[in-house]
């Protein structure tokens, strides 16, 4: 028994002992990712920016992956993390490299990117600026796609692999509209939807098995004015017209290497070794040792996020809305308390002269995006707010933005979708005939049980439901009216749900220019007499997480699980079934009911 005891004693030790080890390792790890991800790298005197779209993803804020360090202080971590870096610190980047000496050229390599079409635009937009210095900008390309080809545009000399690989070549933008209800319908599943706006789908995949008219017509005008916000500048850039580089894509012109030579899309075709020796010559050096390559997330560390704080007080705030609009105080999306709460500091913050509203959002909570346009109209009080819109800015997007100074817009931006709806789904025939589960409800009063899913709505309820989505359309109509001093019958017929791209919008009256973000900023500072950026610096609300935080979070936390239907034509399906099942059947909301992702 003693030994037993002994053995017993000696187990427990161990095991102390192990975990205050994997603790102080622990720590160690997370100091030393805390260390790297302060650390300011140093560059060569000499170098060419190495801008691999592969190596980062660009999105509104620049954010530290704690996966990416962790794989740095241990090996044995998963290697395939990515930064974030923010458009805005992008952008800067640029600027800088434009101004030093020590970057002779870029080399750019969009294979890979992955941000938005708004926002590439506004990438490939400040890469046109950077040429303006005088310094080229160099592109090579090993599998061609719309949107790599569309940065690719920008450079002085475009060089493409001479190996094919078998992959697709630009053929122009699709979109996927999936169909649940016949789905539905043999589940048992009955969806109530009661909305305003011919044009506002949301919800139109539940209860139609197939696009109606409005939708389709909407749909098609929204995808034809993306893919010429794209054909448009990369035709100019290579000498052509927009019609001969549809003919190209219609007539599958683009499959070989061989044929971006022969449409004069490509300068040279060249291999690795060819490649490097082209580099070598651009940075006049003999060999590839001598060449230098600075990745482009190591330059914004040294150049921009890590640079040296500004002593000057002023700033303007650029306050980011991305994401789904929802209720409640938390992190994920645009919180209405917590983003109501944001803005309420920037108005007291005497330092902050303007504010520049980034959206970034397809809506969401009609609760929520009247909290934030609330707080909105009292900042607007006290100081001038422009609007600046990325990928999205619909529905509750549009909403919280409607009424600021001035809008900008990208050519891609997608936007309006001025309309709200209700979903209801009703569960009683799935649970009976499918689960074989009986209901039997207790309630105090006639329609206590409406929003149970457990039952259809009756006539009244039906009645009491669309009188309150006629209610917020008509807050929208009005609100849009006031702040775009445009007459309610003209939202009215520029509304009803409909989905426009920037550019449409600004010929419609919804924004007011087709600019970038950095426009923006600069036009809030002139609204406060600071006219130069030497007179004013630029913070982000709410502020970005650093690499501690982040994977603190990460650590008392699962990572989000993948969809299982990812990768396949039936993603979609699994993603609105979740969007399905999210929304509470007693709300209202103006949401877009899709996202685009194009490649």
């Amino acid at each position: 028994m003693k030994e037993f005891v002994k053995m017993v004693l000696a187990v427990l030790c161990a095991l102390f002992i192990a975990g205050i080890l994997c603790f102080l390792l622990t720590l160690g790890m997370i100091g030393s990712m805390a260390a790297m991800g302060s650390a300011k790298p140093v560059l060569p005197r000499n170098g060419v920016l190495d801008l691999n779209m592969a190596d980062f993803v660009l999105g509104e804020q620049t954010q530290d992956d704690p996966m990416a360090s962790l794989a740095a202080v241990n090996p044995l971590a998963n290697g395939d993390a990515t930064a974030t870096i923010g458009l805005h610190d992008a952008v800067l980047a640029l600027e800088a490299a434009a101004a030093d000496p020590s970057v002779k050229y870029i080399f750019l390599r969009p294979d890979g990117v992955s941000s938005g079409v708004a926002l590439t635009q506004e990438f490939r937009t400040a890469l046109e600026e950077f040429r303006k210095s005088g310094k080229a900008v160099v592109a090579y390309i090993e599998s061609p796609s719309t949107t790599s080809y569309f940065l690719a545009s920008a450079a002085d000399k475009i060089y493409m692999s001479s190996m094919h690989g078998g992959q697709p070549m630009i053929v122009g933008l699709a979109g996927q509209m999936m169909f649940l209800k016949d789905l539905l319908d043999k589940l048992g599943v009955n969806v109530q939807l009661i909305r305003h706006g011919k044009y506002k789908s949301a919800g139109e995949m539940f209860i139609k098995n197939q696009a109606s008219p409005e939708n389709l017509e909407q749909n098609q005008v929204m995808v034809d004015g993306m893919w010429n916000s794209l054909v448009a500048p990369m035709a100019e850039a290579r000498g052509l017209t927009a019609e001969q580089f549809n003919a190209l894509v219609d007539g599958l012109a683009l499959n070989f290497p061989e044929d971006f030579i022969e449409h004069n899309l490509v300068d040279a075709l060249l291999n690795r070794d060819e490649l490097i020796q082209k580099l070598c010559d651009l940075a006049v050096v003999e060999k590839k040792e001598d060449l230098h390559l600075v990745g482009f997330a190591e330059y914004v560390n040294a150049k921009v996020t890590g640079a040296v704080p500004s002593k000057v007080k002023s700033s303007v705030a650029v306050i980011y809305a991305e994401g789904d609009i929802v209720e409640g105080d938390g992190e994920k999306g645009v919180a209405g308390d917590r983003f109501a709460r944001i803005i309420e500091k920037v108005r007291k913050d005497e330092n902050v002269k303007a504010v520049v509203l980034r959206v970034n959002s397809p809506g969401g909570s009609v609760s929520a995006s009247s909290k934030i346009k609330v707080a909105l109209d009292s900042l607007m009080a006290y100081k001038p707010v422009v609007a600046s819109y990325g990928d999205y800015a619909a529905s509750g997007g549009y909403w919280i933005s409607a009424n600021t100074q001035h809008i900008f817009s990208d050519p891609g931006t997608l936007t309006g979708s001025i309309g709200v709806f209700s979903m209801i789904p009703d569960f009683s025939k799935t649970a009976k005939n499918l689960a074989h589960v009986n209901v039997t409800m207790v309630k105090s009063n006639r329609h206590s049980d409406m929003f149970s899913m457990m039952r259809p709505l009756d006539a009244e309820e039906t009645a009491y439901m669309q009188a309150s989505v006629e209610d917020i359309y008509e807050q929208f109509v009005n609100l849009v009216s006031t702040g775009r001093n445009l007459t309610p019958e003209r939202v009215d017929e520029i509304a009803q749900g409909r989905v426009w791209t920037g550019t449409d919008a600004l010929g419609i009256g919804l924004v007011d220019e087709i600019g970038t973000l950095e426009q923006a900023i600069v036009y809030a500072a002139s609204l406060a007499g600071l006219d130069y950026k030497e007179d004013y610096k630029v913070e982000a609300w709410p502020k970005p997480k650093d690499t501690m935080t982040s994977l603190l979070e990460l650590l008392g936390s699962q990572r989000q699980e993948k969809e299982i239907l990812a990768g396949t034509p039936f993603s979609g399906m699994e993603s609105a079934v979740k969007a399905l099942l999210a929304n509470e059947p007693s709300k209202v909301y103006a949401r877009l009911p899709y996202s685009i992702d194009i490649r």
